[in-house]
């Protein structure tokens, strides 16, 4: 799969492990060296702020989407490549999605659930067909993991949607399936 930008949906704060940072970091660092554009949501705190900061340092590119009621509580990043202001969650996620080839999912918390779970069920009722990451760092999303395998088991997945998702435990995993 060939993969010019990529959507990371994450935290807007920093989280408690260390590993979540370094991880943001090493994906940035991977990012910018196969000149892969970060398509985010435009914030300049937390894993999203540092993720912004890693590619923009190593030269990569950054596009942010941020909507207007975020502008003062995630403050925009004013320090990226482009800044998109949208009108609301809605279509700050609908344009992160439409600008990005695939996502991945880093730790965070009730934001990086809902665009999880919409581009998920965007997969599954083919309005696009992305592949989606989900990377699973210090075992973040362990019981995330399980408790989807449980809705597989149970019969409520298509496998189209299941096929669309993709455990990694390192940022690195990701080029195994992408350029």
């Amino acid at each position: 799969m060939n993969i010019n930008s990529l959507a990371v949906f994450c935290g807007s704060k920093d989280g408690k492990n260390s590993l979540y940072k370094e991880h943001a970091i090493q994906l940035a660092q991977l990012l910018a060296e196969n000149n892969i554009t970060l398509v985010y949501g435009g914030g300049n705190v937390g894993l999203m702020g540092i993720i912004a900061d890693a590619v923009m340092e190593r030269g990569g590119k950054v596009k942010g989407i941020i909507p207007k009621v975020l502008l003062e509580w995630e403050r925009q990043h004013k320090g990226i490549t482009e800044l998109i202001i949208a009108d609301d969650m809605h279509n700050r996620k609908k344009t992160i999605y439409s600008l990005s080839d695939a996502a991945v999912i880093l730790p965070g918390g009730y934001g990086t659930m809902d665009e999880f779970f919409e581009i998920m069920t965007w997969n599954q009722l083919s309005i696009h067909d992305k592949q989606i990451f989900i990377l699973n760092s210090a075992g973040f999303y362990d019981h995330l993991i399980k408790q989807i395998e449980q809705m597989k088991n149970d019969g409520f997945l298509y496998e189209k949607a299941i096929k669309s998702l993709i455990i990694l435990n390192e940022p690195a995993d990701l080029f195994a399936y992408i350029n």
